[in-house]
C-alpha cells in the first residue's frame, strides 16, 4: 500500500509542476511581466508553505551561515524560473518544458566538470541521446526557421536548475528540512523577483479576478503541492523511482499545450521527446542498468576447472 501511495504521490508531483504553462500563459497573454508573475507566485508559495509549517510546528529557525547558502540557491532558482517563463515566448510549453527537463543532464556534466565525480559509459550514452533530442526539438517546423535564442534560454533554465540541486547536495543545508528548505528559498527568491520589479517601477496588478486565480493555483499547485507529494514520493518509493515518474512533467505540459493552447505537435517532436525521456532515464537508472548488465554477464559467463 505505500508503494502505491508514493507512486500516486510521484505522479502528482510531476503532474502538478506540469501544470505551469496552464497558469501562466494566460497571465502572460493579458500583458503581465515575467518577473511579476514570478513574484506573485513565490510570494504566495512563501505564505503557503509557512501555514503548512505552522500547522505542523516545524520550526523556522536557520543559522546566520546558512544565509549566504540561501542567497545563491535562490539566484538559481530565480534564473531557472525565469528563463523558463522566457522559454514559453518562443517555442511551444510542451517542447520548451521538455528541454528544461533536461536538468539531470546537466546536474551529472555539473558534478563531472566541478567536483570530479567519475561519470559511467552509460552516463555519456545518455548525454548523446538528450543532445540528439534537443537537436531534433530544434529543428524547424513547417518551414520555420528554428529560434536558436529560444532554445539557448530553456537550456539555460535546465543548467541553473541543475545548479540548485548541485548546490543543495554539496551544501551545509543538505540535511536540512525539505519544506524550511523550500520555505527559505522562496522568501529569498521573492525578495529577487521583488527588487527587480520595484527596480522596473513596481509590481504589476493582477489585472483581473480570474488573474489572481491563477497566481494563487500557480503558488499552490506546481509551487507548494509538488513540493510536499515531492517529498513524500522519496518517502514510499526512494528517489530514484520518483525521478523516473518525472517524465510525466513534460508530458502533462505537452499535452496542455497541444490540448489546451492548441500547439502544434510533429512526429519529430515527439522523438525529440521521446529521446530527452530516454536519456534523463538511463541517467537516473545508471546504477541499476550497470548492477543489471554485469549480473547478466557473470551468468554467461563461462566457468572454468
Amino acid at each position: 500500500m505505500g508503494r502505491l501511495k508514493g507512486i500516486l504521490y510521484g505522479m502528482a508531483t510531476s503532474v502538478t509542476f506540469g501544470l505551469i504553462p496552464l497558469f501562466t500563459l494566460p497571465l502572460i497573454g493579458k500583458g503581465m511581466e515575467y518577473d511579476s508573475i514570478l513574484f506573485y507566485r513565490f510570494l504566495f508559495a512563501s505564505v503557503a508553505l509557512g501555514c503548512v509549517m505552522l500547522v505542523k510546528k516545524e520550526s523556522f529557525r536557520i543559522e546566520a551561515k546558512d544565509l549566504p547558502v540561501f542567497v545563491l540557491l535562490s539566484l538559481f532558482y530565480t534564473f531557472s524560473s525565469l528563463f523558463l517563463l522566457c522559454g514559453y515566448g518562443y517555442m511551444g510549453a510542451g517542447v520548451a518544458t521538455t528541454l528544461h527537463f533536461t536538468y539531470p543532464v546537466f546536474v551529472s556534466l555539473l558534478m563531472f566538470l566541478i567536483f570530479r565525480e567519475k561519470s559511467s559509459w552509460l552516463t555519456w550514452i545518455a548525454i548523446a541521446l538528450a543532445v540528439c533530442g534537443v537537436a531534433l526539438l530544434s529543428l524547424p517546423s513547417s518551414g520555420i526557421r528554428p529560434d536558436v535564442k529560444g532554445i539557448i534560454i530553456v537550456l539555460l533554465s535546465a543548467v541553473a536548475y541543475g545548479s540548485y540541486i548541485v548546490g543543495v547536495n554539496k551544501s551545509r543545508v543538505r540535511n536540512m528540512n525539505s519544506r524550511k528548505l523550500a520555505f527559505y528559498v522562496f522568501i529569498f527568491t521573492t525578495l529577487i523577483f521583488a527588487v527587480k520589479d520595484i527596480a522596473a517601477g513596481g509590481p504589476q496588478l493582477p489585472p483581473d479576478l480570474s488573474s489572481v486565480g491563477s497566481l494563487i493555483l500557480l503558488a499552490v499547485l506546481p509551487t507548494v503541492v509538488s513540493n510536499i507529494t515531492l517529498v513524500l514520493a522519496v518517502q514510499n518509493i526512494g528517489g530514484t523511482l520518483t525521478s523516473v515518474l518525472g517524465a510525466l512533467e513534460p508530458l502533462t505540459a505537452v499535452c496542455i499545450g497541444a490540448l489546451v493552447f492548441g500547439e502544434d505537435f510533429t512526429l519529430r517532436e515527439g522523438f525529440g521527446i521521446l529521446l530527452v525521456l530516454v536519456a534523463v532515464t538511463v541517467i537516473i537508472l545508471t546504477g541499476t542498468i550497470q548492477g543489471t548488465i554485469s549480473k547478466v554477464f557473470r551468468k554467461i559467463r563461462p566457468r572454468h576447472a
